[in-house]
């Protein structure tokens, strides 16, 4: 049985996306993190820089912070959307998402959605960089039918929650055509829907 630890949030989301896909048996536990309970200490004990998601694998007596590796873990020990023939490649495309995508956005929807005003310069500064990231990414799409090859992978499933919130950028995910061609098609897999619920409200995946 695999724990997840988690907030409704897209790095929460790639790992019960991930969870579904592989069809592993899971349960989920809330923390909710707008009354800092990512700061308690027995949450700290497994995940020592605060933050979500975390996972306890209870048949092997561990647990992992940070979704990257998590997604690893899980792709190793499913032997699923992680070939080790195409790691090198799966590996830079995970990377690019935990270092550069998945913050860069976080920044935006700070200042975009959730603080709007406060600041000029970093409202247009996040902007232009998550501008940038959906023509950076449309542009990989259209050379790759997904983000590491021809195969879905960890990669794909790291990225598509932060792109499901693409009504936050108001950037216009239409405008991209081949990013709007690979988030559609994951959006319809069927365990992609199941794990996007990850708290099963009825929460749909965003339409272009």
């Amino acid at each position: 049985m695999i724990e997840l630890l988690t907030a409704n949030t897209p790095n929460g989301k790639k790992i019960s996306i991930m969870l579904e896909e592989i069809c592993f048996e899971y349960k989920v536990k809330k923390i909710n993190i707008y009354k800092d309970e990512q700061f308690e200490k027995g949450f700290k004990k497994i995940s020592p820089f605060s933050k979500i998601p975390v996972i306890i694998d209870h048949k092997k007596n561990i647990s992992l912070f940070e979704s990257g590796a998590i997604l690893m873990y899980l792709g190793e020990k499913s032997g699923k959307f992680y070939d080790q023939n195409q790691r090198t490649i799966i590996n830079q495309w995970l990377m690019g998402q935990m270092a550069y995508v998945g913050p860069m956005l976080g920044q935006h929807h700070q200042f975009h959605h959730y603080n709007p005003g406060k600041s000029e310069f970093g409202e247009k500064r996040y902007f232009k960089i998550c501008e940038r990231i959906y023509r950076e990414l449309d542009e990989r799409l259209s050379v790759s039918k997904y983000l590491a090859g021809d195969e879905y992978t960890i990669a794909d499933i790291a990225t598509f929650p932060w792109i499901a919130r693409h009504e936050w950028h108001d950037i216009g995910l239409k405008k991209f055509e081949f990013l709007t061609r690979w988030y559609n098609e994951i959006a319809s897999r069927e365990y992609v829907k199941k794990g996007y619920d990850l708290f099963n409200t009825g929460e749909e995946i965003p339409k272009v």
